[in-house]
Formats: structure tokens, C-alpha cells, sequence
């Protein structure tokens, strides 16, 4: 059977996101895919640089790690790709991370969008994870939300919330459930 991993990072503290694709697995048994994925998302995760504005991605094709996303600051980048090298059995790191243009407007934004989230009563238990589970992702003005919540009603707040930040283009949720993660889960096993 050919299959390979891709994950988010945020919604990995809450539960382990896989989409299987079609993919030549015979170069690592299912163990060693199991550790590389675990320690692929240790590593990016300890990051000292990655925080609730960056927001990566990876999939594991055999001893191939593919990384994606978006950051802010170009060493997290770089320091994603070094650290996962590092890992035993992973042979090749394609680093398709994205770094985000700075724009003095766009932190102001990412500042401005914190606070409307995470100064929500409702909300607010979010932001006392290590890494807040709710990612802002501002690019030229434009906001995206990424991540994981408990529920529907948390997601469309968050939005509502972002929404009413000005300055903005367009705002986006990618923001996930805890039900629609464990189906995901699921459909993974």
C-alpha cells in the first residue's frame, strides 16, 4: 500500500492530522514512519522562533519530509529545515516554508487580531497553551486563521472576532474542530 502523512502542526497538541496521499512507503516500515512523524513534530514545535503568528505544515513521503507553511521571521524557516535534517532516517528536507513580506501594517494587524481573539472571554483559553492553538496568518493585510478549537461556535467567534479588525482585505478560517480532527483521525487508522 503506497500512503504518506501530512500535518499540521497546531492541530497536533490536540490530535495527530493525517491526509493520506498515494506514496511509495517501502523505503521505511510503518514504526519508522511513526517515529519520524513524532519527532518531526517535536522538533518543529520546540522551535524557540515559532509562535502563534508562524504556521507549518509537513508530510512524510518515505525518508523524504516536506515542509510548508507560513512564517514570519526567515530563521525559523531555515532552523525548520536544520532541525528536522537532523532527524535519523529522514534522507532529504524540501523546504517549501513561505516567509512572510514585512509590512509594518501587517504587524499592527497581527497585533490588533490577537487581541480580538484572545481577549474574548470566550476564547480565551486558547491562548494559554504554549503555542495558542488558534494561528494568525497576516499576508499584505490579509488574515487567515489556522489551527484547532473545541467547536463551531468557537471557530465562527474567532472569525467574527478577526473580522472586526481594521485595515484588512479579506479575513479566511481554516480553523478545525475537535470532532472534525477526530474524523480525520479515523479515517487515518
Amino acid at each position: 500500500m503506497f500512503r504518506t502523512l501530512t500535518l499540521s502542526l497546531c492541530l497536533l497538541p490536540v490530535l495527530a492530522v493525517a491526509q493520506p496521499k498515494q506514496v511509495d512507503r517501502s523505503a521505511t516500515s510503518p514504526q519508522a514512519q511513526a517515529r519520524i512523524l513524532r519527532e518531526v513534530q517535536h522538533e518543529l514545535l520546540t522551535l524557540p522562533q515559532y509562535g502563534v503568528f508562524d504556521y507549518l505544515t509537513f508530510s512524510i513521503n518515505g525518508r523524504t519530509v516536506t515542509l510548508q507553511g507560513d512564517v514570519r521571521l526567515p530563521v525559523l524557516k531555515s532552523n525548520a529545515e536544520k532541525a528536522v535534517k537532523e532527524i535519523e532516517g529522514v534522507e532529504k528536507v524540501d523546504n517549501q516554508i513561505n516567509v512572510l513580506p514585512v509590512y509594518s501594517s501587517d504587524d499592527a494587524i497581527r497585533i490588533a487580531v490577537y487581541q480580538a481573539i484572545y481577549g474574548n472571554p470566550a476564547l480565551q483559553r486558547y491562548a494559554f497553551q504554549a503555542i495558542p492553538s488558534v494561528h494568525i496568518i497576516v499576508n499584505k493585510g490579509n488574515i487567515r486563521l489556522e489551527g484547532a478549537v473545541a467547536n463551531r461556535a468557537d471557530a465562527d467567534q474567532a472569525l467574527i472576532r478577526a473580522k472586526t479588525v481594521p485595515g484588512t482585505f479579506q479575513v479566511t478560517s481554516n480553523l478545525k474542530t475537535d470532532a472534525q480532527l477526530a474524523a480525520i483521525e479515523e479515517r487515518r487508522q
